[in-house]
């Protein structure tokens, strides 16, 4: 028997005690099972092709940077230089301000921070000024810049409540846009000149060559400048590999905040060679090291480049007294076999007794090289694995020493990256009190230096360097014509390369050899934006 079939024209509910509902659903079917026919029907849309273009060059727009805690002490003396290369960028306006960090209650308004090197936000254009005029500046800034290619520098604050600061440039003064820290100390507890370059604020970070044997104090310097807190674990290896301890574990950064942390306090032992990684668990921060060995010297430890089978560390004076080379072999199970190679003025070479160093997994290994392993010449240091067919990636630090009259300093050089296609540091002195030290890690390169008008005015100067293959050149660094003050130093590679790059920045005070040692690396002005293709395909895929 058939069942009789409800015309759609009628109420089914007066036909067969049903519902308005039944209907809703019936029509409901229909149409889907039209639109999936049709699908059905018609085939995907095939994709669009790959755009033929090359990616585009763009100068950023935004940098923001972070500066640790300035030295503290009866003596110390802290002085901030900022910095913008050249004429600046293409944008229009812009400003560039170092301010103390404050928490958001207090702090002046402004655009969250963005990694340096970031192309501004779209919809957030960047504070301006009218052509011709000054940019307007925060009102608790320490440093403002007036214009680019003129260095700003100002004092921090050295008191017991004294904070990191914030930098941030936008607009025409954002490409390159550098800021130097520069602290002379003459305290038998500390006594030395301790330089930092200030970095922008990330998640991970690696430095070797802390300690906590004899006089050394040495300690962590974590700022943040974001709106929320930051948690971050500071995890300690030794020659022993890693060092458990619950007092680095989950240290909270606040808001507009920095902290200090000793490195006695997070483990109890006397341990000569350290390695120190920060990892953040929530949030972002500036993370600095600084390390300090009583009378014989003092400086920050730059943080090191990710860890890679081969290292690059330059900025090795000829007249160094002292060299401890510290390595550690982080990640993996793997041993790191390395050689040791120093760049002289005609190439590499191995130094006598000092050929290879062996580093276990996760440990850490120091060798004392000596004051002659660069036979009085200036020089870099390369670590290259012994096999290429098993390389471990490290991390690597060299701690420098210079003495005279029975008194000394020390600096910390690095794995540093390349100089890439332009490098700058801010805080560089005239009267011989500076040195650059130059390496073309590759083939042979030309770059050119350029020393920017001074704090207290003057004219830029240039000149072009060739450097040999795997060769150092050290030069007195260029001056600008007139004025005086601190000056701007901006490295370009023209050709060949890579190159590696640092600056020595040297003063004798009361007696004492003070020096301090800055690489100088990319400075990511540029980004590349890839070429795009609209592809209305993605809408029925």
């Amino acid at each position: 028997m058939k069942l009789p079939v409800p015309s759609l024209g009628r109420s089914i509910g007066a036909a067969q005690g049903g519902s308005r509902t039944g209907l809703s659903l019936l029509a409901c079917a229909a149409v889907l099972a039209l639109v999936f026919g049709v699908a059905e029907l018609r085939p995907p849309a095939a994709p669009a092709a790959p755009p033929t273009g090359q990616p585009v060059g763009a100068q950023v727009e935004r940098t923001a940077l972070v500066c640790p805690q300035p030295i503290q002490g009866v003596t110390g003396n802290t002085q901030i230089t900022a910095f913008t290369p050249g004429s600046g960028g293409p944008a229009q306006g812009g400003s560039a301000t170092v301010s103390d960090v404050a928490p958001p209650s207090t702090a002046a308004p402004s655009a969250p921070p963005a990694p340096s090197g970031s192309p501004a936000p779209s919809g957030s254009p960047a504070p301006s000024a009218a052509p011709g005029q000054a940019p307007a500046q925060a009102a608790n800034a320490l440093v403002a810049l007036a214009k680019p290619g003129v260095p700003v520098a100002g004092q921090a604050d050295n008191g017991d409540t004294a904070v990191g600061t914030s930098a941030t440039a936008t607009g025409a003064f954002a490409p390159g846009f550098t800021v130097t820290q520069t602290t002379a100390v003459n305290d038998s507890h500390g006594q030395g000149m301790s330089g930092v370059n200030c970095e922008p604020s990330g998640t991970h970070f690696w430095f070797a060559g802390a300690s906590t044997a004899g006089n050394r104090k040495d300690y962590v310097s974590l700022t943040n400048v974001a709106s929320t807190p930051a948690v971050v674990d500071l995890r300690l290896y030794g020659d022993q590999g890693p060092i458990e301890s619950d007092a680095g574990t989950g240290l909270t950064v606040p808001s507009g905040s920095s902290l200090s942390v000793l490195l006695t306090t997070v483990i109890p032992a006397q341990v000569s060679d350290l390695a120190v990684e920060v990892t953040v668990r929530s949030g972002r921060v500036g993370a600095f090291l600084h390390a300090a060995d009583g009378s014989a010297g003092a400086d920050w430890i730059p943080a090191s480049a990710d860890p890679a089978p081969s290292v690059v560390l330059p900025g090795m004076p000829g007249d160094l007294s002292a060299a401890r080379l510290v390595v550690a072999a982080p990640g993996g199970t793997d041993d790191a076999d390395l050689n040791i190679q120093l760049s002289g003025p005609n190439g590499w070479f191995t130094p006598a007794g000092h050929e290879t160093i062996h580093v276990k997994a996760g440990m850490v290994t120091a060798v004392d090289l000596g004051g002659q392993i660069t036979r009085q010449q200036a020089s870099a240091l390369r670590l290259t694995p012994t096999d290429k067919a098993h390389p471990t990636p490290v991390v690597a630090t060299l701690r420098i020493d210079r003495a005279a009259n029975g008194k000394s300093d020390s600096a910390w050089l690095t794995g540093s990256a390349p100089v890439g296609k332009r490098a700058s540091v801010a805080d560089t002195r005239g009267g011989g009190a500076s040195t650059l030290l130059i390496t073309s890690t590759g083939d042979a390169a030309t770059v050119r230096v350029t020393a920017s008008a001074s704090t207290g005015g003057g004219t830029p100067t240039s000149k072009e360097v060739q450097v040999p293959a795997g060769a150092t050149v050290a030069m007195g660094s260029p001056e600008p014509s007139g004025g005086n003050g601190s000056f701007g130093v901006t490295i370009e590679t023209e050709s060949g390369g890579p190159v590696t790059a640092a600056r020595m920045l040297a003063v004798t005070t009361s007696g004492i050899p003070m020096f301090t040692i800055q690489a100088l690396q990319d400075d990511h002005s540029y980004v590349q934006i890839p070429q795009a293709a609209q592809d209305p395909g993605v809408l029925v895929h």
